[in-house]
C-alpha cells in the first residue's frame, strides 16, 4: 500500500528538524556494508536506489510525495547512490523534487546518464539533468546503453578533468552488447560500468566481472529483480531453511546478497515505490554474506524452482 501525502509531510518535517527518523525506521540501526570504488578508494553503500519506471509519476503531487518518502527512508537507512536517466520519463524531476523536500541529504551519491544520439547535444542534456536534480554537479555520469559512446565519453572525460564530474562510466541492460562493453572496458579508462546481473542473469560472470576486477572498474548491477519478474516468480515459495544463516527474511534480500557478494560488485540498484521495500533492500547489505559455495547453492536453488 502506498503511503499518504499527509504521512509524508509529517515525516519529512520531523526528518528535517533532526528529531526523528521516518516512521518505522526507529529500530533500524543496522549500517549497510560499503564497497570500495577501485579508481578512488572511496566507499559507498552496496545497495542503492534505481528510478526506472517507479519514479516516472509525472506531476501528480501525491505520487511525487510518495517517491520522496521512499527517498527519505532510503537515506535514513544508510543509502547513498540514486541512479536515473533522461530516458526515464519524469524520474529526474521527481528525484529533484524529493531531494529538495529532504534538504539535499549530504550522503547522496548522484548517478546520472547521458542519452542522446548526438555527441554535440550531450553537454546541454547533462546541464538540463543537473538542473532537474538541483545539484551543482553529478558524482557519476554514464553513457546510457552505449548510445554515441565515443563522443560522449570524450565529453565526460573532459568534464571529469575539469572537476565537473567525479566519476564516469557506461551502461547496458542487454547481454547482446557485452562484446562492445568489453571492448570499451579494455581501451577506455572508466570508473564504473553498469550492467544487468542477478541470480538468474549471470552472463556478466564470464568475462565482464573478471575484467572489471582486473581493470579496477566499479560495477553497478541493474535489474536485480528483473523488473519484479523474479520476485513475482518466487512469491509464495517458502524460503530455504539455510537462508537463515545469512540473516535474510525474504527472497529479495537473498537475491541482493547473492549479487553484492560477488567480489567485482560495488552497488546493486533495485527500484521500488514502497518504503518497506527500500528498508528491506538496505538491510540486505549487512550481516553475513554468502561465500562461493553458498552462492552456487543459491543459484541452483532458484534455477530449480
Amino acid at each position: 500500500m502506498r503511503t499518504t501525502r499527509r504521512t509524508f509531510l509529517k515525516t519529512s518535517a520531523a526528518l528535517a528538524s533532526g528529531m526523528l527518523l521516518p516512521s518505522g525506521l526507529h529500530a533500524q540501526t543496522v549500517i549497510p556494508d560499503a564497497r570500495r570504488i577501485p579508481s578512488s578508494g572511496e566507499e559507498i553503500p552496496a545497495v542503492g536506489l534505481g528510478t526506472w519506471i517507479t519514479f516516472n509519476v509525472g506531476d501528480d503531487p501525491v505520487l511525487r510525495d510518495e517517491c520522496a518518502e521512499v527517498m527519505a527512508a532510503f537515506f535514513a537507512a544508510g543509502g547513498a547512490m540514486i541512479d536515473s536517466s533522461p530516458m526515464y520519463g519524469s524520474s529526474q524531476p521527481v528525484v529533484g523534487y524529493g531531494l529538495k523536500k529532504l534538504g539535499y541529504p549530504p550522503s547522496l551519491f548522484s548517478a546520472e546518464k547521458v542519452w542522446t544520439s548526438s555527441g554535440q547535444n550531450g553537454p546541454a542534456q547533462i546541464a538540463e539533468s543537473k538542473e532537474l536534480w538541483g545539484v551543482k554537479r553529478f558524482d557519476l555520469m554514464q553513457v546510457h546503453n552505449l548510445l554515441a559512446w565515443e563522443p560522449h565519453l570524450r565529453t565526460l572525460s573532459d568534464m571529469k578533468a575539469e572537476g565537473q564530474l567525479r566519476y564516469i562510466g557506461i551502461t547496458t541492460s542487454e547481454a547482446r552488447r557485452h562484446d562492445l562493453v568489453e571492448e570499451i572496458m579494455r581501451k577506455v579508462p572508466l570508473d564504473f560500468v553498469q550492467l544487468t546481473y542477478n541470480v538468474v542473469d549471470r552472463e556478466a560472470e564470464q568475462r565482464l566481472l573478471p575484467l572489471a576486477m582486473d581493470r579496477g572498474i566499479a560495477v553497478i548491477a541493474n535489474r536485480p529483480f528483473q523488473q519484479g519478474a523474479l520476485t513475482r516468480r518466487l512469491e509464495g515459495v517458502p524460503m530455504p531453511a539455510w537462508a537463515g544463516d545469512l540473516g535474510v527474511a525474504t527472497w529479495a534480500q537473498l537475491i541482493l546478497k547473492f549479487i553484492i557478494s560477488h567480489p567485482a560488485l560495488t552497488v546493486a540498484i533495485p527500484a521500488t515505490t514502497r518504503v518497506d521495500h527500500v528498508r528491506e533492500n538496505l538491510l540486505a547489505a549487512s550481516g553475513p554474506m554468502p561465500d562461493s559455495e553458498m552462492r552456487i547453492r543459491i543459484a541452483e536453488h532458484v534455477r530449480n524452482i
